[in-house]
């Protein structure tokens, strides 16, 4: 009986130790080669796994998964199903979020309305504007045309409309009717100040600083009825006199 034992241990064991080595042999084959697993060695490492996990009582197949498993809390979880924006909605985001700098070229387009004449110019972006984004720009664009300055005015200044924003460029069109030559000119009050007007008696050529209560009594009640000026000449006379 002990000597059916030593043979049985005879044969066993260098099999073992020669499916091992097979084993080992597939396994460094698969790592230094790999993608050339053929199908006998699939099968062959398929039942050595399997009887592996047989061994370990688990089931074949279930290596690294667990029912109910919860992610690690070290490690980062990547959400891909986040809302994406439409296209136009993603867009309007991106134009919004543009700001001026001083780079930026300030393109002026001056219109003239009765002759439908344009003069583009360029100039360097004003301070007050740097910074702005189209929201913003378009807010003080606004005020701008609501209370344009008085030497706007004087030019016949009538309105605008921002052309195109982007921090690169922005175009604005200012539109004027702009004031025509005169050959003579009316002087007339208002706000207790002299005002010039062109012949027709209706166009604003100047509003001067020249206070009514200044000047002499027959003067005040001749610009009271609109006094006629003959021409440039006698107006700028009459303005050098009488200004403060």
């Amino acid at each position: 009986m002990k000597y059916v034992k030593s043979i049985s241990l005879f044969i066993v064991y260098p099999l073992l130790v020669l499916g091992l080595g097979f084993y080992a042999g597939v396994k460094s084959s698969h790592y230094f080669y790999p993608g050339e697993e053929t199908e006998e060695d699939a099968r062959i490492l398929s039942e050595v796994s399997s009887e592996e996990d047989a061994q370990n009582g688990q089931a074949p197949g279930t290596e690294g998964e667990s029912a109910g498993a919860q992610p690690d809390p070290g490690q980062s979880v990547v959400i891909n199903d986040l809302p994406e924006l439409p296209e136009e909605e993603a867009a309007e985001v991106m134009v919004s979020a543009e700001t001026l700098c001083v780079d930026t070229k300030y393109v002026l387009e001056e219109t003239d309305v009765l002759y439908h004449t344009v003069v583009e110019t360029t100039w360097r972006l004003p301070d007050k504007y740097v910074g702005m984004n189209r929201e913003q720009f378009l807010q003080a664009m606004e005020v701008y045309e609501a209370f344009p300055p008085l030497s706007e005015l004087e030019r016949g200044f009538v309105g605008l409309e921002v052309l195109s924003f982007s921090r690169e460029r922005v175009v604005v069109r200012m539109d004027y009717k702009f004031v025509q030559p005169s050959s003579s000119f009316y002087l007339a009050v208002y706000d207790n100040e002299v005002v010039v007007y062109l012949e027709d008696m209706q166009t604003v050529y100047i509003e001067t600083d020249i206070t009514l209560d200044s000047l002499p009594a027959h003067l005040q009640q001749n610009i009271i009825d609109m006094m006629w000026i003959r021409d440039e000449e006698e107006l700028y006379s009459f303005l050098e006199n009488y200004s403060s």
